[in-house]
């Protein structure tokens, strides 16, 4: 089964990025995915396998297929949404839908899964279990899609969990893992700070929100150089500071926007409750009032060891010119929902390379330049293919 399936990816290679690029020039953004989520079903009518429509709190898409005896029950997880970012490329298939880019892979991501999909309907007799395709919506967005389907139950029944992920920082053929911690957890903040407006020349008679707000960014940036283990990682970002106002006005409110990353559940308490202490004290200082929203969007991913393990020596048995090296990447700072299947299922997330061909410094998913190495997604599509067949132990 493996060779004939191997043999039936190389032939639709084409197919694969024909999808992509007609999902890259119809992409939606996460929770509005209508079209791309019929575009899924109709590529699934008349095949032999079942399908679940609406699954979590958006358009999600569970597929099953059931082997020709019974068994265990996998995942295999891609996503399909898209961001809101004008595109920049200069690629003939551009997005015609203004303002809306698939700018992190999620157009790859499905379009070698569907291919894969259908190859592993045609061998299904040859399976002693099941496999779920699960096409994902809103990876983008919290509090994403993940959570919510993992929350509906469909997935109670599997016995392990695998996904990928387009990276530019190695070229196509390059197929990497992370064992334990992998990517970054994340929350969000937001804090308003309410003072007292008054005219620039009469300060003593205002209370400026400004000066409240500046001193909030200056202190959380100690939570991680001064309060965080040097051993650990953490990353606090203010990304917004709406003080707009005019030059002779003390304002009396400003509104500040945060991200926050971390690697691990210990990291992401610490950083929690020192925001939240750091917040009090302005409110003490400077006599003004806070309103601090914090909410955790996703978890650090946490790739089971074990399975990991199995995946990596898999990969690295494969005797295929697309998959030219196997190996370890560091830890990544970017979130990822698929979290909450690994919280869950024992699974692992690994990654594949796209350095366009000729790119000597590529642009890194979210850029409005984002591209990839089409080849990639053949070398995706083989190397869960590989994985499949190596865990119910099919040749």
């Amino acid at each position: 089964m493996k060779t004939q399936l191997m043999k039936m990816l190389d032939a639709r290679k084409e197919e694969m990025i024909q999808i992509r690029r007609y999902l890259h020039e119809n992409p939606e953004l996460s929770f509005q995915e209508q079209k791309t989520a019929q575009f899924i079903v109709d590529f699934y009518k008349g095949k032999d396998m079942d399908v679940q429509t609406n699954v979590g709190n958006g358009l999600g898409i569970i597929v099953t297929i059931h082997g020709g005896k019974p068994g265990k029950t996998i995942g295999l997880r891609a996503d399909f949404d898209a961001l809101p970012i004008f595109e920049e490329t200069d690629v003939p298939f551009k997005s015609k839908n203004e303002g809306v880019m698939h700018a992190c892979g999620h157009d790859g991501h499905t379009a070698y899964m569907l291919v894969l999909a259908d190859c592993l309907i045609q061998l299904k007799s040859s399976i002693a279990g099941s496999i779920k395709i699960i096409h994902q919506h809103a990876e983008e967005t919290p509090p994403g899609g993940a959570k919510s389907i993992v929350d509906s139950g469909v997935l109670d029944d599997l016995d392990s969990i695998y996904g990928i992920h387009l990276f530019p920082t190695e070229p196509a053929g390059v197929v990497g893992y992370r064992s334990g911690y992998a990517m970054a957890g994340r929350s969000y903040f937001k804090l308003v700070i309410q003072g007292t407006g008054g005219h620039g020349s009469s300060p003593h008679m205002a209370n400026d929100a400004i000066i409240a707000g500046a001193h909030f960014v200056t202190a959380v940036q100690t939570v991680v150089s001064r309060r965080l283990n040097p051993f650990e990682a953490g990353v606090v970002t203010i990304g917004s500071f709406d003080g707009k106002g005019t030059f002779n006005v003390i304002k009396d409110s400003v509104e500040l926007e945060g991200d926050v990353r971390y690697m691990n559940g210990d990291t992401q308490q610490l950083i929690d409750k020192e925001i939240h202490r750091i917040t009090s004290g302005i409110e003490v200082e400077f006599g003004v009032k806070c309103e601090l929203t914090y909410t955790s969007d996703y978890p650090p991913l946490y790739n089971d060891p074990q399975v990991t393990e199995t995946v990596v020596a898999s990969l690295q048995s494969m005797n295929d010119p697309d998959i030219q090296k196997v190996m370890e990447f560091p830890m990544i700072s970017a979130s990822e929902d698929f979290a909450y299947y690994a919280e869950k299922i024992p699974g692992t997330f690994f990654f594949i390379g796209c350095i366009p061909k000729g790119v000597e410094t590529p642009y890194f998913n979210h850029h409005p330049k984002f591209d990839i190495d089409e080849d990639a997604l053949l070398v995706a599509a083989k190397s869960v293919g590989q994985v499949v067949c190596d865990y119910f132990k099919v040749d």
